[in-house]
């Protein structure tokens, strides 16, 4: 072989084997320093970058839609998720770490060594995570009305979700909800943007505490935006009708909080605004979000959200991408969209500026979180998960968001001269059913679905010796026990979305049957309502001597015990109007309705 071919096939085998090897090539590029500028750094990939790979960036796929494990480095995603359920096939904190790694470095072997960031619902805890403590969901939060308690709360789930490479959470819900049919009302803080503001705001904080750049922590989303908690009917996913004044007032409110407290990132809601589909809305997304209230992150879609809009799929990216959306959650189809993409780009339908202004949004965040020099999960965090010390602060979150409605004769707290106590209702002793929906899975189950201590447990444990304890499912009492106390656990089955939506929140029959066998013995009759919304309970609150609200607590039903037997004080107070029948729904505080309690209700000892 000619001397000069030789040179030739030898560059030839170089540049395939940089090529091959990412990074090598871009090694010193200025992109690649950390003590550089962000923007200089953005500035210097974006010039970089070809339209495939900026594309790319802007692609969120959902971990088991992934077609070929190449497809990871070969498309260049921004981010791979993990919707509710989709985990790895032993549901292990160290598992997750593994397989979440394993995701990042395929997305590292890309031309220019970009990290994906992975993105969770970690919407109340790391709650996917089995052995993961899980807290109250954010209708108790509300009830808690704490700042700082929802701060500790963004802060180890922060650290949880760092232990297992997870460094986006798709939290705080900070939506408002205003009609208790709607399926995600426990998502909310509470019927008004004065709870679910600084309450999403002091979380925000605790999952990015010190910075994006601090490594504790987290990238938070602020969702969703918005009007998803004003729809008519409560029908989830339907329509927000509100003049710009109360829209903005009620639905858009909670927002500014959230940009002040360093919100980057905001997942647009899969309602409508009196008819337009937010997901298309540029007035929403480009004039309040970003004109009116300065918001300078990335905009994410939601599941499939895009699929919402009218016309061909070509027509709801253009539509999608043009109204102010940067990052696609798919999060399935992404070949077909990356095709379209490149059509539309192609032939200006959107244009290149626009894509740069997405992708230079998501790769500034990246930047700032250090994604580029830390791309990989905490492993040393890995104790931290489940640990006494974080399950200790969701048990203080539980005992602070129990709501007393009802003490007659002083039911409450239980004293040392009860002996017997009989707990009625499976749900007493029911994991997945006091943890509610978004907990291992996306609707959530009954069982054990994951560690912790079941409000039976944690009454037996906090009885003491010396008392009796007995759980009955039926609510008949064991031969020869003679309860000096009842306990009944009543309420909802756990549910997500739009399955939660529902017509009638009246208690079922089996709850009914319940209470009526617990109320005769004759005996004091406590009632503990597990729910995410407040029900129908006219009736029932009657048989009852102490009814307490205590919404969906997560995993540590001490904190239930803690406050029934007088070790903590009732100090919860309802975030919602709570209504007397159907007939009053949707009630809120200052609508001319008189509830059965009104905003702001709770008792104390």
């Amino acid at each position: 072989m000619k001397p000069f071919i030789i040179f030739l096939a030898l560059s030839s085998f170089f540049l395939i084997s940089c090529r091959s090897q990412p990074g090598i090539a871009e090694a010193k590029a200025p992109y690649r320093d950390p003590s550089l500028p962000v923007q200089e750094r953005v500035s210097d990939l974006l010039s970089r970058m070809t339209v495939r790979e900026k594309i790319g960036q802007m692609m969120q796929v959902a971990r088991d839609y992934i077609y070929d494990q190449r497809d990871i480095s070969s498309y260049g995603f921004g981010s791979i998720l993990s919707g509710g359920g989709s985990t790895p096939a032993v549901n292990t904190p160290e598992a997750w770490a593994d397989m979440i790694d394993g995701y990042q470095k395929k997305a590292l072997e890309s031309r220019l060594g970009i990290p994906m960031i992975y993105g969770i619902d970690a919407v109340h805890g790391h709650n996917n995570v089995r052995g993961a403590v899980v807290f109250p969901h954010n209708i108790g939060m509300g009830a808690a009305n704490d700042v700082e308690l929802s701060t500790q709360e963004g802060r180890i789930t922060a650290l949880e979700m760092l232990a297992t490479g997870a460094r986006w959470d798709f939290a705080p819900c900070i939506t408002v909800p205003r009609d208790e049919r709607w399926g995600r009302t426990y998502e909310g803080f509470g019927e008004t943007p004065l709870l679910s503001g600084p309450l999403g705001a002091a979380e925000i904080k605790g999952l990015q505490e010190g910075g994006l750049g601090s490594p504790m922590a987290v990238l938070a989303t602020a969702k969703h935006f918005a009007g998803d908690g004003g729809t008519s009917l409560g029908i989830d996913r339907g329509n927000a009708q509100y003049d710009d004044k109360d829209f903005r007032s009620l639905h858009v409110a909670p927002y500014v909080d959230a940009i002040a407290a360093g919100a980057e990132s905001v997942m647009v809601s899969y309602s409508s605004w009196n008819g337009v589909k937010n997901h298309g809305n540029e007035k929403l997304l480009n004039g309040i979000l970003r004109g009116e209230l300065g918001f300078s992150g990335f905009v994410v879609s939601d599941w499939g959200g895009l699929k919402e809009l009218p016309g061909s799929s070509r027509e709801q990216i253009r539509q999608g991408i043009n109204a102010g959306i940067d990052m696609v959650m798919i999060p399935d189809t992404y070949r077909a969209f990356f095709s379209d993409m490149m059509d539309l780009t192609e032939k200006g339908e959107i244009s290149v500026a626009r894509v740069d202004e997405a992708v230079g949004r998501i790769l500034r965040i990246k930047f700032e979180m250090g994604l580029f020099e830390r791309p990989f999960a905490d492993r040393g965090l890995l104790p931290s998960v489940g640990s006494a010390e974080h399950r200790a602060v969701a048990r203080k979150a539980v005992a602070e968001s129990l709501v007393l409605l009802k003490n007659r004769n002083g039911a409450l707290p239980i004293g040392p001269s009860t002996k017997n106590i009989l707990v009625v209702g499976y749900k007493a002793d029911d994991m997945g059913v006091q943890c509610g929906g978004w907990t291992i899975t996306w609707q959530g189950g009954k069982g054990a679905i994951t560690e912790g201590t079941t409000i039976f447990k944690g009454i037996k444990d906090a009885a003491g010796p010396g008392v009796r304890v007995e759980l009955s499912l039926d609510g008949s009492a064991p031969a020869g026990f003679a309860p000096d106390a009842v306990i009944a656990v009543v309420g909802e089955e756990p549910y997500a979305e739009m399955y939660g939506d529902r017509k009638d929140l009246s208690l079922g029959s089996v709850d009914e049957r319940n209470l009526d066998r617990a109320a005769r013995y004759g005996k004091p009759v406590t009632v503990i309502l597990i729910s995410g919304r407040p029900m129908i309970v006219t009736e029932e609150f009657g048989k009852a001597d102490a009814f307490v609200a205590a919404w969906l607590p997560g995993t540590e039903g001490e904190g239930v015990a803690d406050v029934l037997f007088g070790k903590r004080a009732f100090s919860g107070k309802l975030p919602c109007t709570w209504p007397a029948s159907m007939d009053q729904v949707p009630i809120n505080s200052g609508d001319g309705k008189k509830g059965l309690f009104d905003f702001g209700y709770g008792l104390a000892y």
